[in-house]
């Protein structure tokens, strides 16, 4: 039986998905029931609980060959990295108490430092606990720059007429969807050949950076000539708060941009056919951006 934290999420459904596909039991941990009832509807366990609750967590690790654990975003919080230490010392708990043997991380690229990459660093400091409980064999899956993160340009671009974020237009990211990074942590759980605690990194079909983004976006809405504008951190501030982030969570959002930017946080492993995944930049808008630009077209 396996065990699957965040299975409504982005990484986590698609986890539960592929492993009931494959015919496996699975149990998937949320606040909500309600938001798990596709899955259960699959066959899956549905255990509600908080995920800073260790006592709970532990109880719904019990009797798991292996889990999927996360940190869930927590975009309105004012203490971004309380919260995530709440979360990884939880998570860390349940895993030493329960006895698992087999546990696959979401971590990102930029999780080897300790300090300056802004919510990653609670990341690190997950791998860290998790690496220190004897007996547990450990995957970090290190993924790169979520393609999801560009969704929100759907409305950007209704605004402002262009692409506009903190990053600079030439930087090459490891852009990945997540759907893949669900499809790797599947497998890794199913085959539970890794020992001891390793670290993989999942660096996306290609680099791509976000003057190829805004072309590639622009094609397929019809705007070919769509730019990318790298706007100042005062003008993003106020504006990532309109989007209903804390001044706590904005503030962290820019430093792991500017850590991005200067080449701080980067990948560590040369590109390979282990860590590049299928999903294309241009599939991702076809099949995800472009029905969200339409949604934001129609309200």
């Amino acid at each position: 039986m396996f065990v699957v934290l965040g299975a409504s999420g982005h990484t986590g459904a698609v986890v539960a998905n592929t492993l009931l596909t494959r015919g496996q039991q699975v149990r998937v941990v949320g606040r909500s029931a309600e938001h798990l009832q596709s899955l259960a509807q699959r066959g899956a366990e549905v255990f509600t609980a908080d995920i800073t609750d260790s006592a709970a967590l532990t109880n719904a690790f019990k009797g798991a060959e292996a889990a999927y654990v996360l940190i869930p975003p927590n975009v309105s919080t004012n203490d971004v990295r309380a919260f995530q230490q709440r979360v990884s010392d939880a998570i860390a708990a349940a895993v030493r108490a329960a006895g698992i043997k087999h546990v696959v991380s979401l971590s990102s690229v930029g999780a080897d430092k300790s300090s300056g990459t802004g919510p990653v660093v609670g990341l690190h400091s997950l791998e860290q606990k998790l690496n220190a409980i004897d007996g547990v064999n450990v995957l970090h899956l290190r993924a790169g720059y979520f393609m999801e993160n560009t969704l929100p340009q759907a409305g950007v671009i209704r605004a402002m007429g262009n692409v506009v974020g903190p990053i600079h237009p030439a930087l090459k990211l490891s852009m990945i969807a997540t759907r893949d990074i669900g499809n790797a942590a599947a497998e890794a759980l199913l085959s539970r050949d890794f020992r001891g605690k390793q670290t993989r990194e999942l660096l996306g079909q290609r680099d791509i950076d976000y003057t190829e983004v805004a072309r590639i976006i622009g094609s397929a809405v019809g705007k070919p000539s769509l730019g990318y504008i790298q706007a100042p951190d005062d003008q993003l501030r106020p504006a990532f708060q309109q989007m209903g982030m804390s001044a706590n969570f904005v503030g962290l959002l820019l430093e792991m941009a500017g850590a991005l930017n200067s080449g701080y946080m980067k990948a560590l492993e040369p590109r390979s056919p282990k860590n590049t995944t299928p999903t294309s930049y241009e599939t991702f808008v076809n099949e995800e951006f472009v029905p969200a630009y339409q949604r934001q077209k129609a309200a």
